[in-house]
Formats: C-alpha cells, structure tokens, sequence
C-alpha cells in the first residue's frame, strides 16, 4: 500500500494476526530474488545460542545457512570444536541431519562457543584442532598488541588512569545472560568508577576461574550456576568470593551499590555564623584567646572555621575553645560575646573576622 521496494507486511505475534501474509510474503520475494542455498556441499551457518547443560555438555544452537549438517561431521564453531553427537530439532526431536535454513541444537562440542560465532563443517579432526589454535593465537595476539593511539586516545585513557575498577568474573547459564549481564555492568560506570570484566563465560565455576580472581582481587558472579567442588574448595582456600543469582537485577543491584561506597562524597557547606574579633587576650598555656561577640548566626565548639582579615580567608581550621564567661560552652548565639583560640594558630588580631561553618558528608550514588 506504501509502494516502494520494499514490502509492508502488519503482523501481530500476540494475537497470531498476519503470520500466513509474512510468510507468503517470504517465500514470494525468495522466489522473486532466486535465493537458493546448495544443500549438497558441507555445512555452514552460524550459533543462534550456546549453553553447558549438565546432562548434555556444550549445546549449540545452530542455523544452516548453506550445505549439510550431519551426525558425526566435524564441526568447528568460533574458538569450539567437535564431532556432532546428535542434532536436535526445533520440536525436540532427534534428526540425522539438517539442511539450509534449518534450525537445530548440535551436541558434541568441546566448549560452548559464542552466539554470534560462525560454524562449518571440515575434513578430519586434525584440521578442526589447527583452526581452533590459529583463532586463539590470533586472539591472544590481538589482546597483546599495543595499539597505536591518538591524542585523543592517550588523554581518556589517563583520564581512566585516575578510575577506580571494579573487577569480576561472570559465569552464566547461557550465553545470552552472560552478554546481558556484561552490557548492563559495562554501562554502569562513570568518569569516577567503573566495572571490569574479567572474563565472562558460559558454564559452572572452575579452578582457572578462581585462580584467575584470587590474583586480580576480584570476586566472581555466578548467573543460575553453580562452582564444582574443587572450585568450590579452592575459593575458600584463596578466600575469592562466589556469589551466586538467579535474577539479574539483583547482581546489578550489588556491583552497583560496591561502586557508589567508592565513590568519593560530596562535602556540603553550611553557613553557621560570624563573630568579630573585639580584643585579643594572652593567656598562659593556652595561647591567644580572641574576646569576641557573634554578629550574626551563632557559633558552635565542633564546628569548623576560618580567619577573615580584610576580606581575605587566612586561615581554616577547628576551635581549641569555646567559652562564656569562665565555662566552656557548645554553642552560642547572635549578639552574645564568647572567648575563641584556635588549634595550633596564634595570628589573630581585633577586627578580624571569624567564619563559623559546618561541613555535611552526602554519599553519592551513580546516578547522581
């Protein structure tokens, strides 16, 4: 109805309302275009999801772009390898094998891979094993190279420098709840504080796991898994801490309560009062004592203050005294004279000026 190219198809997935037009509509442009796949050639596709079941290792949910998938190919998935035990269907079904555009979960892999990984099909065992070393070399390469870097580059990153991290190590069930617990700490952060990943990985806790956090510090965030026993015992050993969770709001909610208590917090001043300096008395032991009268607010024995002399502040600090008459007071009020002396400060004259104020301690939170 819009004209153009391309085609308009309203559907609605909650109320199964145009399902039959979209895929009509599918299957006419297919024909239109002449998109075929040749079903005659290896496998190739790529990982929709991944997962470690207990009962069935390393599961891959696969799509068959082009060729084949068969029970007992040799398949190598991103940085995952192995030889298919079983491919599922979609309806939970056991299947020999699986053709383009077909959707199947493949058993047989020797770790989870990542969604997103392309896979395909190769001749031996060898081979599979000589890619998969080649991809994690060039992995490893890829993380060791310096990078060359801009101005611009250099000045964020020792703005980086002066950022307080928080290291942790994610452990998921699937690897789309390990993504999405990644991209939600990641975006936590701010100029101050921030959030790094370790490591995140599909599957229970290991030993390398908690040898890599016993020496980064760092404690790991288990997402509906649990750490193996060795795992388990090393951790008390080494004194890392799992914790474990099954909603992901409440891990977020941890991290980021960890990151507010380092923030630094906001210091608020308050104005309490001003007292002029009438005369200046010395006293033995005790030093120079101002006789002074509060010309407006009032003054208080724990608060702070300065030394106003012409306008210009010199100098801050605390009251070694507070008193009226011959008694030391906590506070007194505007239009009442009192006797002052400061800590560790002897410089005052008649006229002077005394600022008393108050500074409050505000925790900060991030989204402040």
């Amino acid at each position: 109805s819009m004209g153009g190219e391309i085609l308009d198809v309203e559907i609605s997935a909650l109320k199964r309302q145009g399902l039959d037009k979209l895929e009509e509509a599918v299957l006419l442009q297919s024909e239109l275009l002449e998109l075929r796949a040749n079903p005659d050639r290896p496998g190739r596709g790529v990982v929709v999801e991944a997962q470690l079941d207990r009962g069935r290792g390393a599961v891959g949910t696969m799509l068959i772009q082009s060729g084949t998938l068969r029970t007992g190919d040799i398949v190598v998935a991103g940085a995952a390898w192995g030889k298919v035990r079983a491919l599922v269907a979609d309806n939970g079904a056991r299947v020999d094998e699986a053709g383009p555009s077909v959707p199947v979960e493949l058993l047989g892999l020797n770790q989870a891979p990542s969604a997103g990984d392309e896979f395909s099909v190769v001749d031996s065992e060898g081979r599979a094993r000589e890619i998969v070393e080649y991809r994690q070399r060039k992995e490893r390469d890829r993380i060791n190279t310096p990078v060359a870097k801009s101005l611009d580059q250099l000045m964020s990153q020792l703005k980086e420098g002066e950022r307080k991290e928080v290291p942790v190590l994610v452990k998921a069930d699937v690897q789309g709840s390990s993504e999405a617990i990644v991209a939600a700490l990641e975006k936590m952060g701010n100029e101050e504080v921030a959030v790094r990943v370790l490591h995140a990985g599909v599957g229970g806790v290991t030993e390398s796991d908690v040898t890599l956090c016993s020496a980064s510090d760092a404690p790991i965030l288990a997402f509906n898994v649990r750490a193996n026993a060795p795992a388990r015992q090393m951790a008390e050993r080494d004194q890392v801490e799992i914790r474990y969770y099954n909603v992901i709001y409440d891990l977020v909610d941890d991290i980021k309560a960890v990151m507010e208590g380092m923030l630094a917090p906001t210091l608020r001043e308050t104005f309490l009062g001003n007292a002029e300096i009438l005369q200046v008395f010395n006293i033995t032991k005790t030093g120079k004592v101002a006789g002074c009268q509060i010309s407006e607010g009032m003054a208080k024995r724990s608060a702070k203050v300065r030394l106003i002399r012409d306008s210009v502040v010199i100098h801050e600090g605390t009251l070694s005294t507070l008193r009226r008459f011959k008694d030391e007071v906590k506070e007194v009020f505007a239009g009442q004279e009192c006797g002052m002396a400061f800590e560790n400060y002897q410089d005052i004259q008649v006229g002077d000026v005394i600022e008393i104020y108050e500074v409050e301690t505000i925790a900060r939170t991030l989204d402040a």
